[in-house]
């Protein structure tokens, strides 16, 4: 059984006897709680304070992971792939990592900041995930409209979306209706809460749409 949490933004706790965590915050510094979790693996896509708190969910042996060099750690296996943080080659913002891995037989997709569409090489090079998480934010990285467009290409089973104005946040982003109000298909959305625990057997035959709340 994995666990899925989110602690907002774009930070997510994977776990079952490992636990990985996505794109760290400290809490304070964007106005939302502070994550409350030890990983064992970090991966953080791009160097931004937003997206970089490791000492937040580190201890003595945590793997911080910020380079796209293929590997497996605790029987999960994960790459990176090199995208920006705008549409202008990272001239803005600079380089991002989409991170693909897999864990307990399920491919997931974090794709940080990303801030352009990918190509269709980029595409193929992403392969088959099976759970993309994906900001739709807007202003620093993709909206909603073109974080759909792009998912109708990719296709995958769960779609999490993420890097949206939630309570509290001091960022200046749209909030995750702005993404739903997108969806032009009979996908269905489903309303999680902080957590859900899922198994192989638990991906759905048709695209759902989680939504996280704190």
């Amino acid at each position: 059984m994995l666990e899925i949490r989110w602690h907002g933004h774009s930070c997510f706790e994977i776990s079952n006897q490992c636990t990985l965590v996505t794109d760290p915050h400290d809490g304070k510094s964007i106005g939302i709680p502070t994550p409350l979790v030890k990983a064992d693996i970090v991966l953080v896509s791009h160097d931004h304070f937003d997206h970089n708190s490791t000492k937040t969910v580190s201890y003595n042996k945590t793997i911080v992971i910020t380079e796209k060099r293929k590997r497996t750690i605790h029987d999960i296996t994960l790459r990176g792939m090199q995208t920006y943080h705008d549409t202008c080659c990272g001239e803005k913002r600079g380089k991002n990592n989409i991170y693909i891995f897999s864990i307990d037989n399920m491919t997931f997709a974090h794709f940080g900041d990303l801030g352009h569409m990918l190509d269709d090489k980029q595409i193929q090079s992403l392969g088959l995930v099976d759970i993309v998480m994906i900001p739709v934010g807007g202003t620093y990285t993709l909206d909603g409209e073109a974080a759909w467009e792009l998912l109708k290409k990719i296709q995958p089973r769960i779609i999490i979306p993420m890097h949206y104005k939630i309570e509290g946040l001091s960022l200046p982003l749209a909030p995750v209706d702005d993404f739903l109000s997108c969806i032009d298909t009979d996908d269905e959305i489903v309303k999680v809460g902080n957590q859900i625990d899922i198994e192989p057997e638990d991906l759905p035959d048709q695209p759902e749409i989680w939504v996280f709340t704190l």
